[in-house]
């Protein structure tokens, strides 16, 4: 008897969901299409992006063979159509090889490069916060006390594992200017730093004994 129960009831699900099936079948076919699509569109759009990581990396290796060669004809165009890709690895190359080789040098052009990596390019934290700091390098012997301020506040505002060399920079910045009072406020600004940068911390305290008399 029990037995018996047993095969009605197999059969009876069996047969829901059967019916279900029947009765879903459009909505089901609907389903499953919109998820091989998805994951269809998914898998292409990431084969489309590795294909243009490599045509990228074969085009900055070019542009560096050229310059070595001497072949400097259109090397500047190239380094900016990788630069406008913004591409996390190679627009941060190309330009630091347009910067580093004087291939420009416009300073209004080089911090447009520096804006473009920093505003428009998708970069991991840690490397944006590198390339505002190298932009306040660059532009430290010429900036205002204001201007050097407003490139380095996302850093010096934050927790990075920049803050010690904007701070020092700062420091710097404020002692080759004579403000002997702000140069000594941001080197004991590095001292009370968690995280600050091991060789930053023996500097400033360096510089503090030395400069200072503390």
């Amino acid at each position: 008897m029990d037995e018996e129960i047993t095969i009605i009831d197999k059969n009876t699900r069996n047969e829901k969901i059967k019916k279900f099936f029947v009765n879903n079948k459009k909505k089901l076919i609907i389903i499953i299409s919109i998820i091989f699509l998805t994951l269809l569109g998914y898998l292409s759009f990431d084969q489309i992006k590795k294909m243009n990581k490599i045509k990228l990396a074969n085009q900055f290796n070019s542009v560096i063979i050229n310059f070595k060669l001497g072949e400097k004809d259109k090397i500047i165009e190239e380094l900016y159509n990788i630069i406008n890709k913004k591409d996390a690895t190679y627009s941060p190359l190309a330009a630091y090889f347009l910067i580093e080789n004087k291939l420009i040098k416009d300073n209004k052009e080089i911090n447009n490069l520096f804006d473009i990596l920093i505003n428009e390019t998708n970069l991991e934290k840690e490397i944006k916060n590198l390339i505002i700091y190298k932009k306040a390098l660059y532009n430290s012997n010429t900036a205002t006390e204001n201007d050097l301020i407003k490139i380095l506040n996302p850093i010096i505002n934050s927790e990075s594992i920049w803050k010690s060399h904007s701070l020092y920079l700062m420091a710097e910045y404020f002692y080759f200017n004579n403000e002997k009072n702000k140069s000594k406020e941001f080197f004991n600004k590095i001292l009370v730093l968690t995280n600050s940068n091991r060789d930053i911390t023996l500097k400033s305290k360096q510089r503090l004994n030395r400069d200072f008399g503390e």
